[in-house]
């Protein structure tokens, strides 16, 4: 029994003994102390022989240190055992070329090389060997040979990762591509790396090179990938008229298939603001599904491109169109888009907040899911708050905070919540309310959160009275109720009262944000110039910045200036909820090729 407990004792010693050098090891390792790092991998290397990890980072000390005899020797030496592991020689060869001997270096090189056709299967690692020491023509050279030499060995990404490295697009896309006509790995994962090389821009190089080698694909071969893989370039490259046509093709091919991409493109179409392209692609949806809700949304989504830019005279013809749609769906539970879009027509586009009340009070009383009651006490809530009826909208925004407290619309209501408490003057349960949304699982509703709270906090510490605070209030209600001119009006009075005072810098933001919606972009200008003049070091600085990129990159279409103003949040605003699109505007405006 002692010697049992003996035993015990002196392996658990001789455990943390190892652990301790282990650690040591790599950390000296890890700091650059290589005189304290040979030390311990040259223990280790003695009691774990066969850990080929000691004895490549023991390898790594010696050459570090510029003991190049000591690692050569190292090396032969494990050359020298039985059945020595063929990467050993890329290692020695390695270590002739820190010494300025090529030739050498080449030798046992080639003869690493060799080793493959006598058993293609280490080629993964002599190919991932010659990578590590960026080597990259012998790495390509050993893995191609072993795919040749046993087709069933699939070395594509490897190759395409090494000519990502070397520059050499095309090879590049081709081995990518093949992965993916072998079924090796999926479409996304290859668009994932592919998305690396690709730019907006399609006069750039790599998206030229892209575009001939799919081509070429489906000449050769006319499979349906290669429309889809078109389809995704056209659409990194805005081109959503050229990706209609792609996607048309692939619906085609495919009788009765579903029109889940053709309304995918229709929604990235709209969102990119090219409404034409969009009218074509919900059109021919309408056209060619027998699915109706999906023939109801594509309906829903024409009507709201003829809003944009609609007159107050055309209102009344496109009231016809939603009557026309009501008659054909009806009233339903499956039709709530219908009903909800109906009502905020009504509502925002035609100042009838009545009818539109009525309309949702009754689609309530269908039978419902939580959700759907959710979706349209929501609604009904906005077009309260729209006709002034805040205590009435509190309720129902509490009614789905409290049936969906962990759920988006749950959070989406008690943002609600605060914004209505905002507009009635209740600054102190608004903050309550915006206090946990901070932490929303939904970042945009966290920033719209934060952005709220600190205005309020913000300006109430100045001003116990809060006169500048409700003025504010208010023109923003007169936003909220598309009253512009009106809310515009408001934003000067507190820019003409209030001078100095530190809502001055949120008025300057929100009317410039609505001389925006006018297209008034001199006007919008000149304010998001006087925040960053006046208000340089305040917390609205980098929206300054961002919305002037946005200006100058989308409507003045002035590279240089719209680049200045994204470097500005790159270089002083990392923080900021704006960064990581600042950054990768400033990268496209440059040229960069960028996921």
């Amino acid at each position: 029994m002692r010697f049992l407990i003996f035993l015990i004792s002196y392996l658990s010693l001789a455990t943390f003994a190892w652990a301790q050098e282990n650690f040591l090891a790599k950390q000296y390792f890890a700091d650059g102390d290589f005189e304290k790092a040979v030390v311990f991998y040259e223990k280790l290397v003695e009691k774990n022989p066969r850990r080929t990890e000691y004895a490549q980072d023991l390898v790594a000390c010696y050459q570090q240190l510029e003991r190049y005899e000591d690692a050569g020797e190292f090396l032969k030496e494990r050359l020298k055992d039985r059945n020595p592991y063929p990467t050993l020689l890329i290692d020695l060869g390695y270590n002739h070329a820190l010494q300025e001997q090529p030739e050498m270096a080449q030798t046992y090189y080639n003869q690493a090389l060799d080793i493959i056709p006598k058993n293609p299967n280490y080629g993964y690692a002599i190919g991932l060997q010659f990578q590590k020491y960026s080597l990259l023509d012998m790495a390509i050279n050993a893995f191609e040979k072993s795919m040749q030499l046993n087709p069933a060995l699939d070395f594509n990404f490897q190759l395409a990762r090494i000519y990502g490295e070397q520059g050499n697009i095309e090879a590049m896309y081709n081995s990518y591509l093949n992965l993916v006509m072998d079924g090796k790995t999926s479409k996304s994962n290859i668009l994932r790396s592919i998305d690396d090389f690709v730019s907006e821009n399609p006069e750039d190089t790599n998206n030229i090179l892209l575009k001939k080698v799919l081509l070429e694909r489906a000449q050769k071969n006319p499979d349906i990938v290669w429309n889809e893989l078109l389809s995704w370039l056209f659409v990194q490259q805005n081109q959503y008229s050229s990706a209609f046509r792609q996607e048309k093709a692939i619906f085609k091919r495919i009788n009765g298939s579903s029109t889940v991409r053709l309304e995918n493109l229709g929604d990235n179409t709209l969102e990119a603001e090219d409404n034409e392209t969009a009218k074509e692609i919900f059109s021919y949806i309408i056209d060619n599904t027998n699915n109706e809700i999906t023939k109801l949304d594509a309906e829903l989504n024409l009507l709201d491109i003829e809003l944009i830019d609609a007159s107050k005279g055309q209102l009344e013809s496109i009231q016809k169109k939603y009557d026309q749609l009501i008659d054909i769906y009806g009233y339903k539970s499956q039709t709530l888009q219908l009903q909800v879009a109906y009502a905020n027509f009504l509502t925002f586009k035609k100042n009838e907040p009545q009818p539109a009340e009525k309309l949702l009070k009754n689609s309530l009383e269908l039978p419902l899911s939580d959700r759907g009651t959710a979706y349209l006490k929501l609604a009904l809530g906005d077009i309260l708050v729209y006709d002034k009826k805040f205590n009435e909208a509190l309720i129902y925004f509490s009614q789905i905070q409290q049936k969906l407290k962990n759920d988006v619309l749950g959070q989406d209501a008690r943002y609600k919540v605060a914004q209505t408490s905002f507009y009635k003057g209740d600054f102190d349960w608004a903050l309550t309310q915006l206090k946990v949304l901070r932490s929303s699982t939904s970042q945009l509703i966290a920033n719209d959160a934060m952005q709220l709270s600190l205005l309020i906090s913000d300006n109430s510490l100045e001003d116990s009275t809060q006169t500048a605070l409700k003025k504010y209030a208010r023109a923003d209600f007169l936003s909220y109720q598309n009253k512009t001119d009106d809310a515009i009006t408001a934003l000067n009075d507190i820019l003409e009262n209030h001078k100095g005072e530190k809502i001055e810098d949120e008025a300057l933001l929100k009317q410039a944000e609505l001389y925006e919606s006018q297209k008034k972009y001199d006007e919008a200008l000149l304010n998001y110039q006087k925040i960053i003049t006046f208000y340089g070091n305040g917390i609205l600085a980098d929206d300054a910045y961002y919305a002037l990129g946005e200006l100058y990159r989308k409507v003045y279409k002035d590279t240089a200036k719209a680049k200045e103003q994204y470097e500005k949040i790159i270089y002083n605003y990392q923080d900021s909820y704006y960064f990581p699109q600042a950054r990768k505007n400033f990268r496209i405006l440059r040229g960069d090729s960028i996921n």
